[in-house]
């Protein structure tokens, strides 16, 4: 709780006169005010967060793996094998998020938080695991308070050994067969919406399929109770190990003013959990996309988030957050590349 306690205390707000200067940077460059539109405004984001000028060198993603003790319920369309698996082909590099990260530049951090199916220690997997999944949600408590507390520490200290060796963007990523029923259940938890309302199809189950999930989902809520109000108990009640990680992900970023990529609508779970632990973690968060998921839709703006990009993806591993790399290196670019009206020797506007 100590490290917990520790990154709380040290989140702080916007930086309001940097992001003022960065504005006044950005309209002296040579084109109409604005006329970048939302990459301008990544660029003043960063700038608010950070203190100084944007840069995208040493991008970070962590994919998190961890199994759900809900998949006893049939809420998913593939078998809970398939995260020991997948865990296995992000190692070799041949998911989804190792090639869209290649292509970013970006490193990837894939780590065992909690797959059910034992791994061992191949080479390159970081193991951190919490316990072999978690409990079905459906019955009781997903996990002890005191596990949710060692699996947001333990993904806190990850991103901070990334920090401290040069990350200066960090990316959200998982793998979960089942996860998507938790971050349904923690999006309806701490937003008020009902569980119709955030729970879609997943894997791709059929509608039978998507009416169980709404249905375990809402069970969980019924036996429960998580307090909307306690982000630790939300995440121990409805949540998963893989989702408790990234929770810690996101506040060690926030506490050490890195920008923080958000995917889809996993990572927007836990970015619930963590601006209701800590309220101006919210500063350090940059949706990189909408999910196809109904809920992520609904945690975005609970968050007080708008997405960079729209593809109706819905896989997570942090495909969205490789896809966002590009971006924000581009807006970085722009602020600091590009001439102003004054060095360029161009006219104004009158």
């Amino acid at each position: 709780m100590r490290l917990l306690t520790k990154l709380r205390d040290a989140i702080g707000g916007r930086r309001e006169a940097a992001a003022a200067e960065a504005q006044r940077h950005l309209d002296a460059l040579t084109k109409p005010p604005g006329s970048l539109g939302r990459l301008e405004e990544l660029a003043v984001r960063m700038v608010a967060l950070t203190g100084r000028a944007p840069s995208v060198a040493a991008p970070v993603i962590f994919t998190f793996a961890a199994d759900h003790g809900v998949v006893a319920e049939g809420v998913s369309a593939y078998p809970q094998s398939v995260t020991a698996q997948m865990v296995e082909n992000f190692l070799r590099g041949g998911a989804a998020v190792n090639v869209l990260a290649r292509q970013a530049g970006a490193r990837v951090v894939v780590a065992d938080f909690g797959v059910a199916t034992p791994l061992g220690a191949p080479a390159g997997l970081v193991v951190r695991r919490i316990g072999a999944g978690t409990q079905n949600m459906a019955l009781g408590p997903a996990m002890t308070r005191a596990q949710a507390v060692e699996a947001v520490e333990a993904g806190a200290a990850l991103a901070e050994e990334a920090i401290e060796a040069g990350a200066d963007l960090i990316g959200s990523g998982e793998m979960g067969i089942g996860n998507t029923t938790a971050a349904s259940a923690i999006t309806a938890a701490i937003t008020g919406a009902p569980a119709d309302a955030v729970t879609g199809r997943g894997t791709g189950v059929d509608d039978a399929g998507r009416a169980r999930k709404v249905a375990v989902v809402r069970r969980a809520l019924e036996v429960n109770a998580p307090d909307a109000g306690d982000g630790l108990d939300v995440l121990a009640k409805v949540g998963g190990f893989e989702i408790a990680g990234l929770v810690g992900v996101i506040l060690a970023g926030a506490a050490h003013r890195v920008p923080i990529a958000l995917d889809g609508f996993i990572a927007g779970a836990a970015a619930l959990v963590a601006v209701a632990l800590a309220p101006d973690a919210r500063h350090a968060l940059f949706a990189s996309h909408r999910s196809a998921e109904p809920g992520h839709a609904l945690a975005l703006r609970h968050l007080g988030l708008e997405p960079y990009l729209a593809l109706d993806m819905r896989l997570g591993e942090g495909t969205g957050a490789a896809l966002f790399v590009p971006l924000a290196r581009a807006a970085a670019a722009i602020y600091a590349e590009m001439a102003t009206f004054k060095s360029a020797g161009v006219d104004g506007p009158v």
